[in-house]
């Protein structure tokens, strides 16, 4: 019997919400809708909400993220098939926020969770510090929402594509130095960022910070790439990336490990034999007391990239204080209310006296 296609605007409106119905049930033989989070992190104003435009084709004026920001991409597989969507989330502030880490990374999200940590290549010194912090924080967050996934749940009816994964991602036994390295248990791409400014570096610190990046992606099974929004082919390559990770597309198999050229190294292209060992030209190994291979390379990144001070960070702890969030208006009446409160604390602690 041939269908009757409706021809009045409520029996439409009626039919497409009863298309929909039928994609949600298990019977539909198309193509489900699939819906993946994406979560950028880095350094503080290292080029993230730009690189994140550009992924998205987007023609936007760029300003400072202010902590956590959403946006959301959506991608269509083909004609008249409904399109992917990628919700994604943009952490500022650099390390200073990093507890906010606990918003995007859910229960929810973490069964299509990728992670995009985006390193300032011009900034060498503060390399290290971000990086290890905000991967520490992430990792810390997936893995406690994974073991609370693994307690027993309560009993009421749950979409399959709602169910839990209990286990976080496991890499094919065939993965190089599959035994040596410690997996970030959700994918995740680290992107080295202003390569146009990184070129002007010396040609052994540049060495250095990618053989460093080159071990840590390696260790932690992530993919790997320096890019500049200032060029169109690399920023295409990135952009091949963000899409996998995004929408499920297939990436770009280029692959470049040449240190006199911007790193492309697609996760599982890489060996610790190819990376070598770490450039330990003026320094002796068994005086550096390396508790395991990657506190070797750290401290030895250290030595040539000595890290920024440590009060210099704590005073962009507040961000009340970061002129990146200032408003004179507001940032003039909070002095006032706090030299009043100031005021009020001398006043009480008299009267106590």
């Amino acid at each position: 019997m041939p269908k009757i296609i409706p021809d009045t605007l409520w029996e439409l409106a009626a039919e497409e919400v009863r298309s929909r119905e039928t994609e949600d049930g298990e019977e539909e033989e198309g193509e489900p809708l699939s819906e993946r989070t994406v979560f950028l992190l880095g350094s503080k104003a290292g080029g993230k909400t730009s690189i994140l435009l550009r992924c998205l084709d987007r023609d936007e004026a760029t300003k400072p993220t202010l902590a956590l920001e959403y946006t959301f991409g959506r991608r269509a597989k083909g004609h008249n098939t409904p399109k992917d969507i990628a919700h994604l989330w943009e952490l500022g502030g650099g390390t200073s926020l990093s507890d906010l880490v606990q918003i995007p990374i859910t229960p929810v999200s973490i069964t299509s969770l990728s992670v995009i940590l985006i390193l300032d290549l011009s900034k060498p010194h503060a390399l290290w510090v971000t990086m290890e912090k905000l991967l520490e924080v992430a990792q810390s967050q997936v893995e406690k929402v994974f073991s609370k996934a693994q307690q027993p749940q309560k009993s009421k009816p749950v979409a399959k594509h709602q169910a839990l994964q209990s286990e976080t991602r496991v890499l094919p036994k065939d993965y190089p130095d599959r035994e040596l390295i410690s997996p970030f248990p959700v994918p995740l791409l680290i992107i080295g960022s202003k390569y146009d400014i990184f070129q002007e570096l010396n040609s052994d610190k540049r060495k250095v910070v990618g053989k460093t990046l080159r071990f840590v992606a390696h260790y932690y099974a992530a993919s790997l790439i320096f890019t500049s929004i200032k060029s169109e082919s690399l920023m295409s390559k990135t952009k091949s990336f963000f899409s996998h990770l995004a929408f499920g597309v297939d990436r770009s198999k280029t692959v470049s490990s040449d240190p006199t050229k911007p790193l492309i190294i697609p996760a599982g292209s890489d060996s610790f034999s190819q990376i070598g060992a770490p450039p330990t030209t003026d320094v002796d190994i068994t005086s550096l007391h390396a508790k395991n291979p990657k506190d070797l390379w750290k401290k030895i990144y250290e030595h040539v990239f000595p890290p920024e001070k440590v009060n210099e960070q704590k005073e962009l702890k507040d961000p009340a204080k970061d002129p990146q969030y200032s408003e004179p208006q507001i940032d003039a009446m909070r002095a006032q209310k706090d030299q009043e409160l100031d005021q009020f604390k001398r006043n009480a602690a008299k009267t106590w006296k």
